[in-house]
Order: structure tokens, then sequence, then C-alpha cells
């Protein structure tokens, strides 16, 4: 009697995503799959709370992926994805390796550039190096103005995030310091529903924070910002934005608007039926990990499912649940999205999903909280 192999999956990326997809297959199919993880990196870096660098928090935590990986049980192979055959379901790497597959998942992230030449960009890789002499100029009071600017696609929690710890350490340090957020939002992350969107409204009034919203904005110059149609013109010391995103553009597969991958409900894509994918190198329009990590979930229950696992397959139906950081307390929103825009939202003070992290995952959320338990 002959053993069936392994349904062989690839999943290629390091990040929440791909983690996540790791974690839920094991889960959901167990031995029917073997798995295989390409990375570009050889630990995966917790970002969502490298946005607290530059003030003086401890960095960002490291994981090695080679731990997950064994934990796992998925083989690791440290090297970057480069294209995909999708009709030989061969997928390849940069440096050459041929990997077979029977079903692949691309959780590849975005790719970022910078929105305007004249502003600092945020890149949450390098939060600290990048941001900890702005902090350091407003303490010392060489920096008594700033505009924080988030255009286009993208994420713009972290924008909010940064001016609210600026605000809070300027007066912890008794320094009048004049702070501006500018979006394309309606309103003040208008994407989680009126109620949360009006409550971090309220934030920012309280920590004297000026919110202009739905406009476009100019940097033609350092130190000058140019907004909306009418050439309103603000003066600031300093200048930080957000970067423009843009999907990989995976050669092999068929690309979407700005390179995003598109993707069914399920989270396969387009034109390709053993292809997945999760996370920001999507088209769908909200890039957070909590919501990657959603996406890979339900394309974990479509994969073990194939491989034979007694699973029913849902839909991803996105919800969201994130911390803000305020330079205090940290706040809670939750809202459900529809259409691109949230409803049933609101933000508290207790998290409503255990553990209490920034980014609630399914899977990934109580491994990394039980490997620090651990390594405590």
């Amino acid at each position: 009697m002959s053993v069936a192999s392994p349904f062989r999956v690839v999943v290629a990326g390091g990040g929440i995503a791909a983690l996540e997809a790791a974690l839920a297959l094991r889960d959901l199919a167990g031995e029917r799959v073997s798995l295989q993880l390409v990375a570009p990196n050889a630990e995966f870096s917790y970002r969502a709370m490298s946005v607290r660098e530059p003030f003086a928090y401890a960095a960002a935590r490291q994981y090695p992926l080679a731990d997950i990986a064994a934990d796992v049980g998925a083989e690791l192979i440290v090297d970057s994805f480069a294209w995909v055959e999708s009709a030989k379901q061969i997928a390849h790497t940069a440096a050459g390796a041929e990997l077979p597959y029977d079903a692949l998942v691309l959780a590849l992230g975005a790719r970022t550039r910078p929105a305007y030449v004249h502003a600092l960009t945020v890149d949450d890789r390098r939060m600290d190096e990048l941001l900890h002499g702005l902090v350091q100029d407003v303490e010392e009071g060489y920096a008594r103005s700033l505009a924080f600017v988030a255009s286009g696609i993208g994420w713009p929690l972290p924008i909010y995030e940064l001016a609210l710890m600026t605000a809070r350490r300027a007066y912890d340090a008794n320094l009048p310091v004049d702070i501006t957020v500018i979006t394309a939002e309606d309103a003040p992350l208008a994407v989680f529903g009126d109620a949360a969107s009006k409550a971090v409204t309220d934030l920012l009034r309280d920590a004297g924070i000026v919110s202009i919203n739905s406009v476009s904005v100019h940097v033609p110059e350092a130190g000058r910002v140019v907004i909306g149609s009418d050439g309103l013109e603000l003066r600031v010391d300093r200048i930080i934005a957000l970067p423009q995103l843009f999907g990989p553009a995976v050669r092999g597969l068929p690309g979407g608007e700005h390179g995003f991958i598109p993707v069914d409900p399920h989270g396969q894509v387009r034109d390709a039926p053993a292809v997945y994918a999760a996370g920001d190198a999507t088209d769908f329009a909200i890039k957070h990990g909590g919501l990657a990590a959603q996406q890979a979930d339900a394309l974990a229950e479509s994969i073990a499912a194939r491989a034979g696992a007694p699973v029913t397959p849902t839909p991803f139906r996105p919800e969201f649940r994130g911390m803000l950081l305020t330079g205090g307390n940290p706040v809670y929103l939750t809202a459900r999205i529809t259409g691109g825009q949230g409803f049933s939202s609101q933000i508290t003070d207790q998290p409503s999903w255990s553990p209490a992290v920034k980014v609630a995952a399914r899977y990934l959320a109580p491994y990394l909280d039980q490997r620090d338990h651990a390594g405590r």
C-alpha cells in the first residue's frame, strides 16, 4: 500500500502574513502538508512596535526564523522569492533555486518609496535611526513646528501615533511645539467608522494637534507644505511623511493596479489557481498586520481543504483589531470593514482580544506571547 505524498506548500515571505499562514496550515492540515518557508531575512521583526523606538523605548522584538520554522515543521530557505511559473507550479528564488509546489503563498509585503523629496520618510525597518534626531531636536527646542503627512494608498495609523507621542514628549518637557497632521482621509482614521474616528479626533484635539483632512499635499521645498487646490501654505521646521506603497509586481502573475496582486476572498490569485497571496502585497486597500493575518487564515483554510483536511473554507471578512500608541496609555480600536470603510467601530481603554498585543493574529499572536513568556 503506497503512502500519499504530502501536499507541498511554499510560503514566500518572512513577516506576519507568512508566519500566520504557516502556523495556520500546520494546525489545520497537520502532516497532510509539507512546508517550505522562503524568507529574505533570518529573523522576524515585530515591526508594528518600531514606532516607539525613537522615544527611547526598547527596540522591536526579533525572533529567529529558524526557531519558528522548526516549531512549525517547515524547511527554512533564507533567500528572496523572485518569480513564478504558474503553469508548471514552480517558484523561483533570487539565488536560482526552483521549488515545485502544490500551493504557493505569497506574503511579500509592499514596496515603498518616498512620497516627497523634501520630507523625512517614515520607514518602520529603521525607525529609531530615522527619527531619533527629530525627537532630540524637539527636546532641545530646535524644532518648534512639525507637519506629519499621510497621502495615497497605505495605512495612516503610524502618522497619528508619531504625532501623539511627539506631542506628549513636548508636553512632558514643557516645550511649545505646533503639530499638524495632514491626510487624504475624510477624517482622522475614517476607515474605522464614525465612532472610532470621532474618538481619535478628540485625542488629537486634547493633545493640541491640528488635523487637516481630505486634502492633497505638495512639498516643493524643505519646511514648506502646500495644502489642497487652493494652495494654502504651511511653514514648519520639520516635515515627516509616510511613504508611497506599491505592490511587488510579481513576474509570472497578473498585475493589479500599482503592482498589487489581485486576490479573491479566499486569497487565491486571479488566473493562477494554485497561487495565493496575503498582506500588503495584495490589492486589499487597507494595509495592516492584523488584516494580513486574517487574509492568511482564509487562504490557509482553502489550502488545507485542498490538501484533504476536514475544513470548510470561509472567506476573508475583515475585522480590524489594533492598538493606537499615544505616548500615554494606549487605546484599542475595533471595527468591521466592508467596502473599504469601517462600521460597528469602537475605541476603548482595554482590549477586547487576548493577548493584548498591537497586532491581533489568531495563531501568531499567542505563539509569540508563549515564546516571550518562555524567554522570560
